[in-house]
């Protein structure tokens, strides 16, 4: 099972990060791709590969809504170039990155209009004009120019020249799921870590992709997995809660959850839904942390023993997921017990499930 970290920082870290990171034996490292908040994750990981030599880079995730599919492939292909064949563009509706800018996430006609014109690019193909999703209202068509000879659609001509990049699509409700299973090399379920959950997933994704005409069991599934290894519970939950509650959202991001759910998670989900400040968007001290019970972060995050950790991993790639992206603590950690928590999970864990 392929093993991710992630990390969101400044570009001129970020070699040295990368770096640490594959000295530490990840598969991968993952950054976010959100302007406001945080550096160019493009550049970031350019300059990530070109500073290693194995790791694999991925952008966790990128939008449909902030850049053109053009330029969302040109970027992702040019990484590629650069790590020869080690960029993966993970992709989702968007969150903070359009919440920042006054928007809600992507609206799924667009979301799968722009997966079709995106896989066109990176295929080397060619995508009609009114494919390419630009704003009509940013400039007129291109034979209003008159010129001797112009292109009549739109490819990335340099294709050829790189492998193509697989595009993992961030799926948490039925019809994203249902998209992806249409459009993603991988499928990266935001659902937790809960087997039910996940396997709840998994059937509605094969279930659409037998419906669309792609065989079921050519599809590649991921999870996004909140994970703190540590013996001490208490200190334990506490580390997780920031990034728990910031993924427990994506199951309730519109007022319903999303997924199976007892009634005290549900009611845990809702909480969190109304509680979110976007203000405080995966922060220690957002309100949201304080709808997660003790239950709650047990079942949907993997919380405590090296031991525990080993076999509730175990037992999500048993269900077929071969790759899994952390959120929990890691070498980049600012405190003693976060530290800890992150050796444990490296020197214990890691061996046992990679």
């Amino acid at each position: 099972m392929e093993i991710w970290t992630s990390a969101a920082d400044a570009a001129h870290r970020f070699p040295e990060i990368a770096q640490r990171a594959e000295q530490e034996g990840w598969t991968g490292i993952t950054t976010v791709d959100s302007q406001n908040l945080a550096q160019d994750p493009y550049v970031c990981l350019a300059l990530g590969v070109q500073a290693t030599d194995q790791l694999k880079v991925m952008t966790s995730v990128t939008n449909t809504v902030t850049r053109a599919p053009a330029v969302t492939a040109g970027a992702a292909m040019t990484v590629q170039a650069l790590s020869r064949g080690r960029m993966v563009l993970g992709i989702g509706r968007g969150d903070s990155a359009l919440a920042h800018l006054g928007r809600a996430p992507t609206r799924l006609k667009w979301f799968e209009r722009y997966l079709k014109s995106l896989q066109t690019y990176l295929r080397g193909e060619f995508v009609p004009f009114d494919e390419t999703l630009l704003p009509g209202e940013s400039s007129k068509p291109v034979e209003t120019l008159d010129l001797a000879d112009r292109p009549d659609a739109s490819a990335i001509t340099w294709a050829g020249n790189v492998s193509k990049v697989p595009v993992e699509i961030a799926s948490t409700g039925a019809k994203v799921i249902g998209i992806a299973a249409r459009h993603a090399d991988r499928i990266m379920f935001a659902l937790g870590a809960e087997v039910e959950r996940l396997k709840w997933g998994i059937e509605t994704a094969r279930a659409s992709a037998k419906e669309a005409g792609r065989d079921p069991d050519s599809l590649l599934f991921g999870a996004y997995v909140n994970l703190v290894c540590h013996e001490d519970l208490e200190i334990a939950r506490r580390l997780g809660r920031s990034g728990t509650s910031l993924f427990a959202r994506f199951s309730v991001m519109h007022g319903k959850v999303s997924g199976p759910a007892s009634e005290s998670e549900q009611a845990v989900f809702n909480n969190v839904h109304d509680r979110y400040d976007m203000n405080k968007h995966a922060q220690a001290d957002g309100a949201q942390t304080t709808a997660l019970t003790d239950d709650f972060m047990d079942h949907f995050a993997i919380i405590g023993s090296a031991e525990l950790c080993v076999e509730r991993l175990k037992a999500v790639e048993a269900l077929g997921i071969s790759k899994v992206s952390i959120s929990g603590p890691n070498f980049r950690a600012q405190t003693d017990e976060g530290r800890e928590a992150a050796q444990n999970f490296v020197q214990l864990v890691m061996p046992e499930v990679s």
